[in-house]
């Protein structure tokens, strides 16, 4: 067995204790930093540059200009260097974060109060920070410029997407009274398969098989969850599942679901300012969706007057639509759809609306940020006909919590329902027959009480079972 060279010669291996410094540790005078930042910024912005120069050649220029006088270290030099090339080539103080894989969401709250999302967990970064809100404004400027969009006292908010699919949200004041505000969530670009939501213990191989299964087989599914829960996350990948010869149609507020397929059409809305009143909304997209011939249409997320239009679609032929919405659980999933289908302003009998659902959608899924950081879908539920007045859901996949590790970790298990979904008729008359092995000898459903099944691939992978 061959040693390595630090086993051979008995060398401890010393562990990395480095640390990231920030702004004010490396340079420790703020107002110096700030001033001389500022300064050089604005002479940059106010100067043109010469053609017979390097870009890198008149930032260092520039910078040695205006630190003449100051005794500055090499350290705080170069720091300012970096500072002012970010500035300059890429996106301010943020350039950083946003080039970073593990952190999937950015927030600005002030120029010196900076929060970031890693692993779940939202922490205040104290590593950077901005001179001021005309710095933020800036800065915000610079990354929604390529996107065609505009941020000013006449429209002081936007909400769109960078050109790396990751989701940006900027408001300023009057709206905001607190001053500029930036919200970036991430696209993470390792998110992209059901492989890697097995990994991470979102949910088990089983509701894998029985998920693709059910897209396959056009059945209408909602995904339901809060914010930051991952629902657009589970709607992209389980879109992955539609078969490469259909037509697909998005429709989005900012275009942040990436299908693979050859026939895909994204449609994005567009917002409506002061001057104009040119606004295509959610609803509009997915009545001109239904005269585009789609095989499918898959709404980015349902929050208003849409939601019937999008029943609609469902109830007329169009199988295999997929949306998301905000909802803590199924139930309060179908309630939100309920009042929103009355928002559109249609005389409709409560009665009647409950049953349009019913006739429309098969499965709703529930995903949830837990305690830990981690999301897990927590209930995968089938709508099955009504118990008195109320839609009656029944649950196919649980998660059930028990508690927390000594580590803070959800303590908990999946569990699939011991009895046969009304689904899995469906599923088998589109000729799949994928899911024999898990649902073909479970008992048909009746009025009995439930019971659970752990799913034996947790069993043998006890790395999901968080």
């Amino acid at each position: 067995m061959k040693n390595s060279l630090l086993d051979a010669f008995n060398i401890e291996k010393k562990k990395d204790t480095r640390v990231a410094l920030t702004d004010y540790e490396i340079f420790a005078d703020k107002k110096l930093l700030d001033a001389l930042r500022t300064k050089i910024v604005e002479n940059l912005i106010d100067k043109e540059m010469p053609k017979d120069k390097l870009l890198q050649e008149f930032i260092n220029e520039e910078i040695d200009a205006t630190i003449e006088g100051y005794d500055l270290t090499n350290l705080e030099r170069s720091h300012l260097f970096n500072l002012i090339d970010d500035e300059i080539n890429g996106y301010g103080p943020i350039s950083e974060l946003l080039e970073d894989p593990n952190i999937t969401e950015i927030m600005v709250n002030s120029p010196k109060e900076i929060y970031i999302e890693i692993d779940g967990q939202i922490i205040k970064d104290e590593s950077v920070s901005f001179i001021n809100d005309e710095h933020i404004i800036r800065t915000i400027q610079r990354l929604i410029q390529p996107l065609g969009r505009t941020i000013d006292a006449t429209s002081p908010m936007v909400d769109s997407r960078l050109a790396d699919g990751s989701r940006i949200n900027a408001v300023i004041p009057p709206l905001s009274t607190k001053g500029p505000v930036i919200t970036i969530r991430k696209f993470k670009e390792s998110m992209t398969t059901v492989d890697e939501l097995i990994r991470i213990g979102t949910l088990t191989p089983w509701m894998a098989r029985f998920l693709e299964a059910s897209v396959q087989a056009k059945l209408n599914i909602i995904v339901c969850g809060g914010t930051g829960s991952g629902k657009t996350t589970l709607l992209n990948i389980i879109s992955g599942f539609i078969a490469d010869n259909e037509r697909i149609i998005t429709i989005e507020d900012a275009a942040e679901l990436r299908l693979n397929q050859n026939h895909v059409i994204s449609l994005e809305t567009r917002t409506m300012n002061y001057e104009s009143k040119n606004e295509v909304t959610i609803r509009d997209l997915v009545i001109n969706s239904l005269r585009m011939r789609p095989d499918r249409i898959i709404v980015g997320e349902v929050r208003g007057k849409e939601a019937f239009d999008m029943l609609q679609a469902m109830n007329t032929g169009h199988d295999g639509s997929l949306t998301t919405l905000h909802a803590n659980s199924p139930i309060d999933a179908l309630n939100r759809l309920e009042t929103m289908v009355l928002m559109s302003g249609l005389d409709i009998p409560i009665k009647a609306v409950r049953e349009y659902i019913e006739n429309a959608v098969d499965l709703v899924v529930n995903i949830e940020r837990m305690n830990d950081g981690k999301r897990k879908i927590t209930k995968i539920c089938e709508i099955d006909g009504f118990a008195g007045d109320e839609i009656n859901l029944n649950d196919i996949f649980v998660f059930n919590q028990k508690g927390l590790t000594d580590n803070g970790e959800v303590d908990g298990e999946f569990a699939l329902i011991e009895k046969q979904p009304k689904v899995y008729k469906k599923i088998k008359a589109r000729g799949i027959h994928d899911l024999d092995d898990m649902l073909g000898n479970l008992p048909k459903r009746d009025l009995e009480n439930k019971r659970l099944k752990n799913d034996s691939f947790l069993a043998s992978m006890p790395t999901l079972k968080k």
